[in-house]
């Protein structure tokens, strides 16, 4: 057996960062150096995340802790086994033990049992979105406090920024039953909570993602508030500062609205799993798979970084985590192997970032819009794949064709890692995922589908742990079997099922060799989900301004109509003016808001024109992902820039030319919806296909023209006027015109023709 199969499944580490390596980073994604900062507020802040992720899991799973055994309620064993807990602390301060760390793990999660008490673990869901945005508050301030607060004054600033936070949640637990029987009433205690929650999003969201968002949505809330001095046809009749706020901060519209449902669910239940999967060894077992497929090919180690980031989307919808953590590998790699670092970080950031249109995962964005638009996400997923797939497949070529101009060639098969031996030593990591896309696929709601393969991979870290112990093979079996029987009963007995393998499986490797370890980085799991949470939570939270501004006042209609006068004389320029408002916000805001903005203003109108309604999602959310990528403000660029130590515009400008497929598809998929696997009107069965093929088959010799006119290389390098020629025919065959196809596919023959027989003169010349 390998000694990769002899260690635990899961190792305690920092953040992310393995314990074991000194040097440590900055998120680019909030600015923060990993871990929750030194000293008793540091482990009190770990406790406070771990019990967050707890909070979310137990209302995720629909925990009912009003569920009786013998006559006791869960919530009963909960209080019951919190009070001997702070028993022992007391009775190990009394016998002058240490018990301070003890008390700071027991006071959260006390905190937590209570919250989940009231309710029954059934939480209303007006009460789970304010206290979802109270913790991120919480755990957000206490990061500030931590890391960006030089002072002590700052410190106790934002301790108390994060404790007021929270408190506005509370607010509502507290008074839910009264605030439902009054609702749109504002009482003078409610104005202040309500000015508060926006207060506190607007200071966290500033200081953890800059400016631009909290200016945007700080001008919709001004624009509630004083639109009705502006000129027709911007003006509205006019709201009060009770109205404002009552729409913002109290019910579903404002800061509480969808996207800050979906994050209180989805999201951060997809976090947790990802961060899981990570420390079970998933990274590593997509790069040893990317390595052993790819390494020794043409520019091998540039094809690995755009394949192992395309796994890596399965897991993590974010772009940036996935420059962060696959990055830190494969760019040092292309560079030493003679890529360009411009070339090494834009390789990196483009592939990143289409991790966020990869499923099953996605970003957080696809949860979002299949809540939005009301369908099942198996149906944005199944929109996403085949572009998707396109996506990776020019990045893919982009890599071969910079390769083959350069001369670069491939690792030795000698320093490689067998993929076949990488999956079948950790072949089960995959199977968490695999039930995943079959729940999705097969009509279950993502919550539920996530909820299990959260579980399952939790199981198969802890019983992993515990069956390195077992020395007999025929033990293993037998173990693994009835630990999965186990599981399944969780199909016909509820959740409560998995709670008591989870809780056994806990206990069990509290006594067993390496299992606390192994509890040890499930914990810290739970902590680091907390703390990834934070910037898709707040700038859920905050962005939920511009919606509460959109229903308030109908300012959609203004832009809407703008673009609907556009759109009669020509799609394409909607289209466009589209994109370029996508990419605009996009420079300083991070994709979530973006594509709850534009999609709130476009997409509507984008419908009108006769653009089918997730294609027309699609299109926003494909310019929100390139945004990213786009400089001034490419975040992933610039997240790459450190890795590379090559300056974040030029790598921003190379990804552009890697990316050129992301600007093409969306494009190509309004005018022919076949291409994200929409219905075509009047087109079905065997027609249907062959159109499916045929736009597939199009847009795939788009992007390899495109590709080889940015590039300039095919068989060999490519003249000036052949990589004009490639632009042109790529050019026809996406405008959706008479005739254009024709002579895109014409002009594409031509130029591989003579390419080619250019090509052959030079070797015979040689």
């Amino acid at each position: 057996m390998s000694s990769a199969a002899e260690t635990p499944l899961a190792v305690p580490d920092n953040a992310g960062v393995p314990t074991d390596k000194p040097e440590q980073f900055v998120d680019p994604e909030h600015g923060l150096p990993p871990g929750f900062g030194p000293g008793w507020q540091g482990q009190l802040l770990f406790w406070i995340a771990v019990a967050f992720s707890l909070f979310q899991i137990a209302t995720a799973f629909n925990v009912p802790l009003d569920h009786r055994f013998a006559g006791v309620s869960i919530i009963d064993l909960l209080r019951v086994t919190m009070a001997l807990w702070l028993g022992w602390i007391v009775l190990r301060k009394v016998q002058g033990k240490p018990a301070g760390a003890m008390l700071l793990a027991w006071l959260p999660l006390f905190v937590v049992v209570e919250l989940l008490a009231r309710f029954g673990g059934s939480i209303p869901n007006q009460i789970l979105r304010a206290l979802h945005v109270g913790f991120l508050c919480l755990v957000a301030g206490g990061l500030l406090a931590q890391h960006k607060s030089e002072t002590r004054i700052k410190a106790i600033a934002a301790w108390a920024l994060a404790g007021i936070g929270f408190a506005v949640g509370l607010y509502h637990w507290f008074l839910y039953e009264e605030l439902v029987a009054r609702a749109g009433e504002v009482t003078p205690s409610d104005l202040v909570v309500g000015i508060t929650a926006i207060a506190v999003l607007f200071i966290i969201c500033w200081r953890f993602m800059g400016p631009a968002l909290p200016i945007v949505s700080g001008l919709f809330l001004a624009y509630c508030l004083l639109g009705n001095y502006l000129p027709s046809p911007l003006n509205h009749r006019g709201y009060s500062l009770d109205q404002v706020i009552e729409h913002m901060s109290f019910g579903t519209e404002g800061i509480y609205a969808t996207p800050t449902g979906v994050s209180a669910t989805f999201i951060f239940l997809f976090i947790l799993f990802g961060s899981f999967l990570e420390r079970a060894g998933m990274i590593q077992l997509f790069t040893d798979i990317a390595m052993g497929l790819f390494g020794s090919a043409r520019g091998g180690p540039a094809k690995v970084a755009v394949f192992s980031s395309a796994l890596m989307g399965t897991i993590s919808g974010s772009g940036v985590a996935n420059v962060v953590s696959t990055g830190q590998f494969t760019i040092p790699l292309m560079k030493r192997f003679g890529y360009r670092a411009a070339f090494a970080g834009g390789v990196e950031a483009t592939a990143s970032m289409g991790g966020q249109i990869m499923p099953p995962v996605m970003g957080a964005v696809a949860f979002i819009m299949a809540e939005t638009i009301d369908v099942p996400y198996a149906a944005v997923v199944q929109a996403a794949i085949v572009p998707a797939i396109l996506y990776y497949a020019a990045a893919f070529l982009a890599v071969h064709l910079e390769a083959g101009k350069r001369g670069l060639i491939g690792l030795p098969r000698s320093e490689l890692p067998s993929a076949g031996k990488a999956l079948a030593t950790k072949w089960f990591l995959i199977l968490p995922l695999a039930v995943l896309v079959y729940l999705l696929f097969a009509g279950y709601t993502p919550l539920f589908s996530g909820s299990v393969g959260l579980a399952l991979t939790v199981v198969l870290i802890l019983g992993g742990s515990l069956a390195l112990g077992i020395g007999a093979i025929a033990l293993k079996v037998l173990f693994w079997v009835g630990l999965g029987l186990l599981c399944a009963f969780f199909f016909w007995y509820g959740i409560l099922v998995i709670v008591g393998i989870v809780v056994a499986l806990i206990l069990a490797n509290l006594f067993t060799k390496g299992g606390a370890e192994t509890v040890a980085a499930c914990r810290e799991a739970l902590a680091d989900g907390a703390r990834q949470a934070i910037p898709v939570g707040v700038a859920c939270a905050v962005v939920g301004i511009v919606i509460g501004t959109m229903t308030l006042t109908g300012v959609g209609t203004i832009f809407g109509n703008a673009v609907v006068a556009v759109g009669k004389e020509s799609l394409f320029l909607a289209l466009v003016l589209t994109m370029i408002v996508s990419l605009i916000l996009g420079m300083g805001i991070p994709t979530i808001p973006n594509y709850i903005i534009t999609s709130s203003l476009a997409a509507p109108i984008l419908l009108k024109l006769g653009v089918p309604l997730i294609v027309s999602h699609m299109f926003v959310f494909y310019f929100g992902i390139m945004a990213d990528l786009t400089p001034p403000v490419a975040l992933a660029a610039f997240a790459a820039a450190p890795i590379a130590k090559e300056s974040g515009f030029k790598i921003g400008f190379q990804a552009i030319k890697i990316a050129m497929a992301g600007f093409v598809i969306p494009f190509m998929a309004v005018y022919d919806p076949a291409l994200m696997l929409q219905p075509v009107q009047g087109v079905t069965g065997t027609a249907y296909a062959f159109a499916a093929v045929y736009i597939i088959g199009k847009t795939l010799l788009a992007i390899c023209l495109w590709g080889a006119a940015t590039i300039g290389f095919l068989k060999r390098e490519m003249a000036l006027w052949e990589r004009a020629l490639a632009a042109v025919a790529a050019a026809f065959l996406v405008l959706a015109l008479p005739v254009t196809d024709e002579v895109g596919f014409a002009l594409a023959a031509l130029l591989i023709g003579l390419h080619l027989w250019r090509a052959k003169a030079a070797t015979q010349a040689a």
